[in-house]
């Protein structure tokens, strides 16, 4: 192929790519679709620049307007989150949290969360998983205990995991809540006292729950305990891809300095523009955003479970935020009902299920699928499309309808929902491609 049928063949690519999320329903759970005003923002000069260091300590000449956007990004992440500090420099969630372990820990240093099974991020996995706290930060991975039924933290079990860690003289340094499945507040306040005593600093990975936890729906980690929060500022949060940190003043010098040199250079000030203005959408619309995402979300959950499926924790409402687990092992597995839902044009994904291991299963056919209503919110679904949407899952899944008869189906579903809602310019196709050559 040559140059000139490549560059063609990308753009053609990319068109075809929009016009088939226009006819999908899209819920996985960590994604999210942006405003046209971010979009302008990522496509803006900023991306061709660099600005290492701090604003105003800048490392590149040219930065005039680069470091009045950055401060201006870093006012309203303290004014969503009540934060005392606030660097948005890191580049996803993942370096935000590698800015975490680099402040605050050693490499050695034992750290406890979530298993990868037990709805823990990669980023939290042991060495020998490839997680990037082990084989990256070089920290020894301890689990938090997790209560199946409720799928959330086990406090007095993890009480006695600490205590024993301590007796072995392997006294945690770093505990971080959060997760990549997230569907009910953690107990930091209960558990922030034991490990406060211990000397243990406590994190949070919010990358799940940003926009829950900035439209006041969630939890509010500082407040209970965190000695930081680290975000993802595409998934519940409807920016670009970039993350953040939130802390306090007494750890701003460390974080800043784990940030640069440490883990970034240039930190994509385009994107940097993009999450200032998702800031803005965030503080005028996140409110009524993330209501109408939790409730969507146990609407989609009772809808499923109404209809058969064994949606996970019903005895708790199944979930408390976007997202929401299904065993999906009496009709097959995760990975085989996620390639057939997507030639019906409904998008999510598979998922280990917390005892998945143990029952011999791997991550590429687990007994579980995931799935976020944050997308679908944002192009204006509420409670009865939730209710339709279960239908077609339904159809496709347990009375194995074709894929093209669902297909179609969908496609004429979707005529409706087009437009970006919660921002400033609702009248936006948001899959629109937009061409600037």
């Amino acid at each position: 192929m040559s140059a000139r049928e490549s560059y063609n063949q990308t753009l053609r690519l990319l068109q075809e790519h929009h016009r088939w999320f226009q006819e999908n329903i899209p819920l996985i759970a960590s994604e999210n679709v942006s405003s046209l005003a971010v979009r302008e923002a990522l496509a803006s000069d900023f991306g061709h620049r660099y600005a290492e260091g701090w604003p105003g300590e800048r490392v590149y000449a040219g930065c005039t307007y680069i470091d009045k956007v950055e401060l201006l990004c870093i006012d309203l992440m303290k004014k969503l989150y009540n934060a005392e500090f606030v660097d948005v420099r890191p580049i996803s969630g993942v370096v935000a949290n590698l800015v975490a372990y680099t402040a605050f820990t050693e490499p050695g240093d034992v750290m406890m969360a979530l298993s990868i099974p037990c709805g823990g991020h990669i980023t939290t996995g042991k060495r020998r998983l490839g997680g990037t706290a082990g084989a990256v930060s070089g920290l020894d991975v301890r689990y938090l205990a997790l209560d199946y039924k409720e799928l959330n933290i086990d406090i007095d079990r993890t009480k006695v995991r600490v205590q024993k860690l301590v007796d072995e003289g392997k006294s945690p340094r770093l505990v971080m809540f959060g997760a990549s499945v997230f569907p009910f507040p953690h107990p930091v306040k209960e558990l922030a006292e034991t490990f406060k005593d211990l000397g243990v600093i406590i994190g949070y990975d919010a990358a799940h729950v940003a926009g829950l936890i900035a439209g006041g729906v969630f939890q509010d980690p500082l407040r209970e305990g965190a000695d930081f929060v680290n975000l993802s500022t595409h998934k519940t949060f409807f920016g670009p891809q970039h993350g953040t940190v939130l802390s306090w003043n007494k750890h701003a010098d460390k974080i800043k300095r784990a940030t640069f040199p440490g883990m970034v250079s240039n930190h994509h000030l385009h994107a940097l523009a993009g999450v200032t203005i998702a800031c803005a959408e965030m503080m005028e619309f996140g409110r009524d955003y993330a209501q109408q995402v939790v409730k969507n979300a146990k609407a989609l959950a009772q809808a499923l479970h109404e209809r058969g499926f064994e949606v996970l924790a019903e005895h708790k409402g199944f979930t408390e935020s976007h997202v929401f687990l299904v065993d999906v092992t009496q009709y097959g597995d995760g990975g085989s009902i996620e390639e057939t839902l997507e030639k019906a044009n409904i998008i999510i994904n598979r998922n280990l299920l917390p005892w998945d291991i143990k029952e011999g299963r791997h991550f590429m056919h687990p007994g579980g699928i995931r799935l976020g209503t944050s997308e679908v919110t944002r192009i204006g679904m509420k409670g009865s499309e939730m209710v339709e949407i279960a239908e077609f899952i339904s159809r496709t899944v347990i009375k194995k309808e074709t894929g093209d008869k669902v297909k179609k189906d969908v496609t004429e579903f979707r005529r409706d929902y087009q437009n970006i809602h919660y921002c400033f310019e609702e009248n936006s196709e948001a899959y629109k491609y937009i061409s600037i050559r």
